[in-house]
């Protein structure tokens, strides 16, 4: 029989915690488990795999419950953060042995997928950015972001809704920030686009630490965006923000721009195939030694520069770097011992820092002396500014010295963390607690001689303290009145003296007391530590920039890259047996066949014919790949580059549904097309590849040929564009700023070989069915499909030849549409005066006078000509 019972004090606290935080899963700290009730209980019970159970089993509803062990919730946690929940740490807040009544507990910290911090599912090399986004104005979108782990903050100003979704998704952002109940077409919007978590803040009272952060940021707008994201982290974690940098404005137009799309295309930091790191120009470029250059470098490929004058600071740095060799070894030995100066900054702030960390930083810390050493002798210059900001922080370096052991253990709760003789009154305690040991060892021996029993033994237990212990077979051999009876076990007697007791209390009070100082030594170092985090922090960027440098020297010394010649404003892009740097990498430098690629002033677009899987798109994306590269600071695959700084790089490569938002492979492709045509400019590059296949073959050739006059007339950036459409060849002839290019290919014996070489002029052939040979279709339908393919270029050969002479005529009527309406005219009265127009010749006549050539096809015109010819018959 079940029986209604009231909530108990603990669910009346936990049901009114958990109704602060509705979305989020609540781990209740009860003992040594998180707990979990109700939903939580239910739906983490399917997530986390966990045994569901109920609470007052007996009653009307019994509670759902479910727990995970509070030592290895991490793990518990990770899984729900990567699952995109989030989770709310409830814990004890005041002593037990004090509390009056039900213990007071609160929410901690709220861990959510913008906010993990300590998930191992996070990359090292990789951020974990937190955004938030306000609107102002008309189309002002204002973003700020961060990674708690390291401190980053940064703001821009956005201008559409493509340039949000660029931005975030080059973040690779899991959670968005929004005021709260503001914006919820934007919201819905980047939920189904992005599938990001989004978050709402309440408007709040400005933070102590907002001035600051926010000191070096002039427009009102983006403040609102900061406002967000600032009080939002604030609510959440419950802790000091000490570790955040202040917000640094950005202008994505100061950067090499790509969309989403371009990014994706181009394989720059995952693959299409896999969306893993190999395969990717990040693949390709990431020899970092460190975290921090793992994450500055995919940061330097997301935005590689436009100004001249910084990209060649980074290009003398490469340069000296690649000259000095043995200097550069011993450089990057040091790296190797720099562990992540960010994220321990981070850890230090937040109060999560152990021993082992604080060992870790004074590490690091002791390599700069090194890495200044080293650039010294490779310095003519170029150096300067980094080395001014390679701080070796020495104040840390000293306390770290003196205060933490080198072998501390990973919790602070077991002590000998803190050095001897950091601290006398530890020192004392530490005394009391050996030589109490040693007095032990020793009255354990006396208690053997004295009573003759070898088996005599002194243990101890946290429950009865030290005790003398016995065996029941000795007993008999124990002097009556002795010792002083402690505890009777099944085979032998525990015993206790005066003396021990003293002992005892000695012992313990100095092990209790000597770890309480030790925690309190440990977070005086650590707050003395807090106060060089800002140091700390701008050493961490500099040797961050000094790794991603030498990581370029070292590829391009690897695979013998060159030093590019940049120039802004220049319309002259001559790149000299240029590779594709990835393929290369796989291929490997003997088996790649390089290709050039050169555009003087006058020359916009490069039209490319050729077989499919000859190389097409392979040259396209080397360019762009050299290109990105070069911007960056890095050397580049070619034995000579002179190339134009590009201010925008557009793509359309590949075949990609975008089923999410419902849209076909060609609207896809026009939607990439129509974004190059609206916004490059003659200073940027488009990368088109088969622009029009995705529908019919008139469509696709005269939406091609409009592209292609478009940005020929229009936009006049550097442009490749690949196709199959062989009529569109003869636009050269036309547009003075296109040339014709091929990949060549010869057949030899019926077989088909790729050179996989460009070469001048169109190709004179698709060999469409060769290349289905080399994918195994069956002969039958290779042979059928040769049989069709000749039928059909007999009938284009008719349909070419009316096509001409229908131009010819066409032209004429052009000139003469008076003269002949009148011979006509005239025709069809001679025809009536000698009887032979009967009426059926009169409205063939009549409907020839009427007919339109100059707005019909050439096939159209011969349809009509058929038709009129066969009435007449």
């Amino acid at each position: 029989m079940t029986q209604k019972i009231q909530p108990t004090p603990m669910m009346v606290q936990y049901l009114g915690i958990k109704e602060q935080y509705p979305d989020a899963f609540l781990f209740y700290r009860l003992g040594d488990f998180y707990e979990l009730f109700n939903e939580d209980a239910i739906k983490a019970s399917q997530l986390l795999e966990v045994t569901l159970t109920s609470r007052n089993r007996n009653a009307e509803n019994p509670i759902p419950m479910c727990g995970v062990p509070y030592h290895a919730a991490r793990g518990y946690i990770d899984i729900l953060i990567e699952k995109g929940y989030k989770v709310a740490i409830c814990e004890q807040v005041e002593d037990p042995k004090t509390a009056k009544g039900m213990v007071k507990r609160e929410v901690v910290q709220l861990i959510t997928p913008g906010t993990a911090i300590e998930s191992k599912n996070i990359d090292a090399k990789s951020n974990n950015y937190l955004a938030a986004l306000s609107i102002t104005g008309e189309q002002r979108f204002n973003l700020a972001y961060a990674d708690l782990s390291t401190g980053e903050l940064k703001a821009a100003q956005l201008s559409s809704v493509e340039e949000v979704i660029n931005e975030l998704s080059s973040l690779k952002t899991k959670e968005v920030v929004f005021e709260e109940a503001k914006h919820l077409e934007l919201q819905s919007d980047l939920q189904t686009k992005l599938g990001v978590m989004v978050s709402t803040q309440k408007a709040g009272e400005e933070i102590a630490e907002f001035a600051y952060l926010s000191s070096d940021v002039e427009n009102m707008e983006i403040l609102s965006a900061l406002k967000i994201l600032l009080l939002y982290l604030t609510m959440t974690q419950k802790r000091s923000l000490a570790h955040l940098q202040k917000a640094e404005v950005y202008t994505p137009a100061n950067y090499l721009k790509m969309d989403h799309y371009s990014k994706h295309n181009l394989e720059l930091v995952s693959s299409i195939r896999s969306g893993q790191k190999k395969g990717t120009l990040l693949w390709l470029l990431d020899e970092t030694k460190t975290a921090m250059g793992g994450r500055l470098l995919k940061q330097w490929i997301d935005r590689p520069l436009i100004q001249e004058a910084r990209i060649k600071a980074r290009q003398d740095v490469v340069e000296s770097l690649i000259n000095h060799f043995f200097e550069r070894i011993d450089l990057n030995e040091a790296l190797t011992q720099v562990y992540d100066l960010e994220r321990l900054a981070g850890r230090v702030a937040f109060g999560n820092v152990n021993g082992r960390d604080l060992i870790q930083l004074k590490t690091s810390l002791s390599q700069i002396p090194v890495l200044k050493d080293r650039i010294a002798l490779m310095n003519k210059g170029e150096w300067d500014e980094l080395l001014s900001h390679l701080d070796t922080v020495p104040e840390v370096v000293d306390l770290i010295e003196q205060a933490v052991d080198e072998n501390t253990p990973l919790s602070l709760k077991e002590g000998n963390v803190i050095k001897d003789g950091f601290d006398r009154q530890l020192d004392q305690y530490r005394d009391a607690m050996r030589n109490g040991k040693r007095w032990i060892t020793q009255l354990e021996a006396q208690e053997r001689e004295k009573t003759g029993i070898k088996t005599l033994k002194i243990g101890y237990n946290r429950v009865f303290g030290y005790y003398i212990e016995i065996t029941k077979s000795n007993l008999a051999n124990l002097p009556e009145g002795l010792y002083e009876r402690k505890q009777t076990l099944a085979n032998a007697e525990r015993f206790i003296t005066p003396e021990l007791k003293e002992k005892e209390t000695l012992i313990l009070e100095a092990e209790e007391k000597s770890l309480a100082l030790e925690y309190s030594l440990f977070t005086e170092v650590r707050e003395t530590v807090k106060h060089y985090i800002e140091r700390v922090q701008l050493l961490a960027k500099t040797v961050a920039t000094i790794d991603v440098l030498q990581s370029f020297a070292t590829v391009s010394e690897k695979h013998h890259y060159v030093r590019p010649e940049l120039a802004y404003g220049s319309q002259e892009l001559t790149l000299i047996d240029g590779r594709h740097p990835v393929v290369e990498k796989v291929l490997g430098q003997q088996t790649y066949v390089p290709n050039s690629v050169e555009m003087d002033e006058k020359t916009e677009i490069m039209l490319i014919t050729g077989p499919n899987m000859s190389g097409k798109s392979t040259y396209m994306r080397q360019l762009a790949l050299t290109v990105i590269m070069a911007q960056m600071g890095c050397f580049v695959p070619a034995e000579s580059a002179k190339l134009p700084i590009f201010d925008q790089i557009f793509t359309r490569i590949g075949a990609a549904d975008d089923l999410i938002s419902g849209q076909s492979t060609f609207m896809v492709e026009m939607m990439e097309a129509n974004q190059a045509l609206r916004h490059a400019t003659p200073h940027s590059l488009i990368l088109f590849d088969e622009i029009g296949r995705g529908t019919a073959t008139f469509d696709g050739m005269a939406l091609a040929e409009a592209i292609i006059e478009y940005i020929h007339d229009h936009v006049h950036a550097k442009t490749l564009f690949s196709t199959h459409y062989h009529e569109l060849t003869v636009l050269d002839e036309e547009l003075t700023g296109l040339v014709n290019t091929h990949v060549g290919a010869i057949e030899e014996n019926g077989e088909l070989i790729f050179l996989h070489k460009m070469l001048p002029g169109p190709a004179d052939k698709s060999y469409g069915i060769h290349v289905a040979k080399l994918a195994g279709l069956p002969d039958d339908l290779l042979s059928r499909a040769a049989v069709i393919l000749d039928r059909l270029e007999q009938k284009e050969e008719i349909v070419l030849e009316t096509t001409v002479q229908t131009e010819e005529f066409q032209t004429n009527k052009k000139r003469t549409t008076e003269k002949e309406t009148a011979v006509a005219e005239e025709a069809a009265g001679q025809l009536s005066l000698f009887g032979m127009a009967d009426k059926n010749e009169s409205s063939i006549l009549k409907a020839l006078n009427e007919l339109n050539l100059l707005t019909m096809s050439p096939l159209e015109a011969l349809n009509v000509l058929h038709e009129l010819q066969q009435q007449l018959k």
